[in-house]
């Protein structure tokens, strides 16, 4: 036994030894070195061909090498353009409650091209706009008070670049309802509340698109995307939300970012910008800024198929509450923001706590902590923090909607919801001010403090259409038509590739009373405690408040308070 472990330690050497004398080596050559000179010179043949070759050290000698680093660099990221934007601009739009309190843009498919505003949802993955329509929503701009400009229905014939998506097409995920292979792909969304739904059948079109960078001018771009050729809408879709189509922005193979990047055009991310005045912007492509702060994208059972974050805690004003963590999904398509019920039990009781100013209770209001003063100016409100982990912070500049009722009183709500749901939605509301980046490729959320003209790269970018309608923050009755005030957390997508949350955004009902009934407008007074639609507590006597069936400016809104 001894002699057989002495043999197995000398072969053991002798195998380590003659490993090691066949361990190879190279000699690395500098490509602008005298040795790299000579081979490139023995290759060509033809020394009086080739650029006069830099001095080690020189001005020019530096300048090659940043050349080939920009090179390499632009090879790494194998982007085609820095970003892409709708080819009418980059703006977003905002109509506050004649639109169901979601941000649109403009864009054009086909050929010839044909505009559609588009709702924007990161909650989603499918584009659909309004196609060979069975049932959809009114498109004359006579019926919005907002519009300039009609909207538009898309037809597959009338295209010269459109085809129909087959059951076979690797993007056809609703194979079940195929009858055969080579039939159209056809697709449902379908959400839990208000009947809402759009379903019809899967189109292959182009969109048309602008470039932007720094260092170049902007040019037109043509991406081919498969979108929803919507034939038939109901509920929500046919009341005032997205009436003209959905852009979905979510991380499934359909969605707009998803097919720009595979196709190597952009950067697999995009972001979003909302001002506090209802403008913003869109850019495909955009990883956001150096300095900008950033969270983890969280998996769902292995896949990203949703923005979801993870919230350590909650601060109001300089309190951070314990026990306040929570998941939450990143959704551009939600109008406002919910948090689960007992992390909302422990904000608004900090947040009640620290505000000066009196409560009162408006029964028809989703949001249950509103408040009267009689001096804006002299109101101090707590802020509102999300805290996530690496302590990242994301102070939110708009946690309050507020009304002037007249020159003395003005109310304000804390636009805070709560969900029976485990997780949270962060919705536009919270988002204002902030420059949001989808970082899919990073899988990461990433946010900066923004001006939403910028494109990100110091340039303003080519505007959209004005926006001439009203943006405002005053809900409207058939809003308050729905039994359901909680949060509708982002809705499962039957047959469809994704989530959809932007019909959810109809759950908000009004502040001030005001029914939709053509042609009709009262003036009244109602002792409080005896109205069933509308109770102030406080020192306030009566309100006055106005019905109409028509949307009426703010003035006309305005309720006029005594004590």
């Amino acid at each position: 036994m001894a002699v057989r472990a002495i043999l197995f330690l000398l072969w053991a050497c002798l195998f380590v030894n003659g490993s090691l004398s066949l361990t190879l080596s190279s000699k690395l050559v500098h490509r602008f070195s005298e040795e790299a000179m000579a081979v490139w010179e023995s290759r060509r043949g033809d020394n009086a061909s080739l650029k006069p070759w830099p001095k080690r050290n020189s001005l020019n000698y530096f300048q090659l090498l940043l050349q080939s680093d920009l090179k390499r660099q632009k090879l790494k990221l194998g982007s085609k353009y820095e970003h892409l934007f709708p080819s009418e601009g980059s703006q977003t739009l905002f109509f506050g409650n004649e639109l169901d309190w979601l941000h649109y843009t403009w864009i054009d498919i086909g050929t010839p091209n044909v505009s559609f505003m588009v709702a924007l949802d990161a909650g989603s993955d499918l584009l659909w706009v309004p196609c060979d329509c069975i049932q959809c929503a009114p498109l004359s701009a006579s019926y919005y008070d907002t519009l300039d400009r009609d909207l538009n229905e898309y037809s597959p014939s009338l295209s010269r670049t459109g085809k129909q998506l087959s059951c076979s097409h690797q993007l056809c995920k609703s194979t079940t309802n195929c009858k055969g292979p080579e039939e159209p792909c056809p697709y449902i969304v379908q959400y839990k509340s208000d009947d809402t739904a759009s379903s019809g059948f899967l189109i292959e079109d182009v969109l048309h698109l602008t470039s932007a960078s720094k260092n170049s001018t902007p040019s037109s771009v043509q991406a081919s995307v498969v979108f929803g050729c919507g034939r038939k809408q109901s509920g929500g879709y046919l009341e005032g939300a997205a009436p003209d189509g959905v852009m979905g922005l979510g991380p499934g193979e359909i969605s707009v970012p998803s097919v720009l990047a595979k196709a190597g055009m952009i950067q697999n991310s995009f972001s979003l910008c909302f001002d506090d005045n209802g403008s913003g912007r869109i850019l495909f492509g955009d990883q956001g800024n150096l300095a900008q702060h950033s969270t983890p994208f969280l998996p769902a059972a292995g896949k990203y198929v949703n923005y979801f974050v993870g919230v350590e805690r909650l601060c109001v004003g300089s309190s951070c509450l314990k026990q306040t963590g929570f998941q939450a999904l990143v959704d551009s398509g939600s109008s406002f923001t919910y948090v689960p019920t007992e992390v909302y039990k422990k904000i608004v009781f900090e947040f009640d706590k620290q505000v000066n100013a009196t409560r009162i209770n408006l029964q028809q209001s989703p949001w249950k902590y509103c408040y009267n003063v009689s001096s804006w100016e002299l109101l101090s409100i707590p802020t509102i923090k999300l805290m996530f982990p690496l302590n990242q912070s994301f102070l939110v500049h708009k946690p309050v909607f507020s009304e002037s009722l007249n020159q003395k009183y003005t109310i304000f709500c804390l636009t805070l919801l709560r969900t029976d749901d485990d997780y949270g939605v962060i919705g536009q509301n919270f988002m204002v001010g902030y420059r949001m980046v989808f970082d899919r490729e990073n899988l990461k959320l990433g946010w900066s403090i923004a001006n939403c003209e910028d494109n990100g790269n110091g340039k303003r970018v080519n505007p959209t259409p004005s926006n001439n309608g009203s943006t405002s923050q005053l809900p409207t009755s058939e809003q308050q038509s729905i039994p359901n005030t909680h949060a509708v957390a982002p809705a499962t997508a039957r047959n469809a590739p994704s989530k959809s949350s932007v019909a959810a955004s109809r759950q908000i009902p009004l502040l001030l009373c005001c029914s939709r009934i053509r042609h009709i407008m009262m003036i009244t007074r109602v002792p409080l405690g005896k109205e069933k639609g509308l109770h102030l507590e406080g020192s306030l006597s009566w309100i006055r408040f106005y019905v109409s069936r028509d949307s009426l400016p703010l003035e006309a809104l305005q309720a006029d308070v005594c004590v």
